[in-house]
């Protein structure tokens, strides 16, 4: 059946569209966009007040699956994407076995297409087992449904092997997405180095170790005339950085999560091993330095790095507890509440950063806007409602959250993919 959604208010960033409109579905694709339609063959969702967006995009997500099910599987993640208000999530590499070759990427896919209820794109490693010494077979990758390569978690140190696969990806028309870290000043840290490390008596984790890494991606960049993203960017400096390398036009772009805007080391002093993640929660300044360049369009994407890991592996001393949050459950409503709903960020500001920009780093033709023709994936906004988040409700299969308890206004109300509601909060 067709679906016809009345009465929203259309933001659209690739248009510059905000105003009234009615939208008319069919066969997964928008088919009319206009005020007042009518169709009695129509299904009628009608949404007085809401604001209907181009479905929110997530491009760094870890499932998990295949190997580590027991912290979160296909059909639970993106279940909990769906709640979030994603209709799409691309996933990282490292699982067991790491996604480095074409039975892997087929394997998410399959899956996917039979228990995910949005849009599931792989992104494939850039070396074999993520260790950083041989590139993956990147065409082979890229033909079995790879849409960009990482090996998120673990840096690719070794310039050379860097550089080739620039090479390879701007040859295939694909895209690095860079995790900038420098393992030997990173050493044995577990949070930001600082003031709050040393009261602490925690080690540290310096500014350095991700700024000298995008530095160096900057300059094979600029050299090899490549792209390259920059994943979850924590610093001053590195903004900084990413800022002076779009002024020279090299194809640069970057993202940053939600807790890297909201949280700084600060929030470490009681020991919560749900305030450790990777990059470390950083300073005041750079958290400014990040809203800021968020301002800007320095940084493009809102993205969640969305790390699952059971309550038994971080329910340990700081020190031995992995690195990650989730976050697919709670991005759109803390970014509505701390940041469009006091007007720090516009509406259209939040959109074009939740999905047109992701859609266009990452290549998804006809997602990211609302238009005729392109894909009805739909996020429908009440930025009225109040929730407070309850990590124990989660759709995720795991609860490692820094938000828990925390009240917001303003929440994802309904995900529709491809012309079907997936999820529907009943307000």
């Amino acid at each position: 059946m067709k679906l016809l959604i009345k009465n929203g208010r259309v933001i659209d960033p690739a248009s510059g569209k905000d105003e009234i409109l009615d939208i008319l579905i069919d066969k997964g694709k928008i088919i009319d966009l206009k005020p007042l339609i009518k169709d009695d063959n129509a299904h009628t969702l009608d949404v007085p007040g809401r604001v209907v967006a181009p479905g929110f995009i997530d491009m760094h997500v870890h499932l998990r699956e295949p190997g580590q099910e027991y912290k979160e599987t296909i059909r639970t993640g993106t279940q909990a994407a769906a709640r979030g208000g994603f209709t799409s999530i691309a996933c990282m590499p490292n699982t067991s076995p790491v996604n480095d070759s074409r039975g892997v990427t087929e394997f998410i896919l399959n899956e996917a297409s039979k228990k995910a209820p949005v849009n599931v794109f792989p992104i494939a490693a850039v070396t074999r087992g993520l260790q950083g010494e041989e590139i993956t077979d990147m065409v082979d990758l890229i033909d079995a449904g790879a849409i960009a390569f990482s090996d998120d978690g673990q840096p690719v140190s070794n310039s050379q092997i860097m550089r080739r696969a620039m090479e390879y990806a701007k040859i295939s028309r694909s895209l690095i997405i860079d995790h900038c870290e420098d393992k030997e000043l990173s050493a044995d840290g577990v949070m930001h180095e600082g003031h709050y490390s040393n009261i602490l008596g925690l080690n540290g984790i310096p500014s350095p170790s991700e700024e000298v890494m995008i530095a160096r991606d900057i300059l094979l960049a600029e050299y090899l005339e490549a792209r390259i993203h920059i994943a979850h960017i924590s610093t001053k400096r590195s903004v900084s950085l990413v800022k002076a390398a779009k002024k020279r036009k090299i194809r640069i772009t970057a993202e940053v999560t939600p807790h890297h805007i909201l949280l700084t080391d600060k929030n470490l002093q009681t020991y919560d091993t749900n305030f450790k993640m990777k990059p470390p929660l950083r300073g005041e300044k750079d958290k400014k330095a990040i809203l800021a360049a968020v301002l800007d369009g320095t940084i493009d994407a809102f993205a969640t790095d969305h790390a699952p890991h059971t309550p038994d592996e971080k329910e340990v001393e700081f020190d031995y507890a992995p690195f990650g949050i989730i976050g697919l459950e709670t991005a759109v409503p803390l970014l509505l509440d701390k940041l469009v709903n006091p007007g720090l960020i516009s509406l259209q500001r939040f959109v074009e950063m939740m999905s047109l920009n992701p859609a266009t780093i990452l290549g998804l033709k006809n997602k990211g806007r609302i238009d005729i023709g392109t894909d009805a994936d739909l996020t429908v906004l009440n930025l009225s409602a109040s929730y407070t988040i309850d990590s124990s409700n989660f759709f995720s299969k795991s609860r490692n959250t820094p938000f828990n308890g925390w009240a917001v206004k303003g929440i994802p109300e309904i995900t529709i993919v491809s012309g079907k509601i997936v999820h529907k909060v009943k307000i």
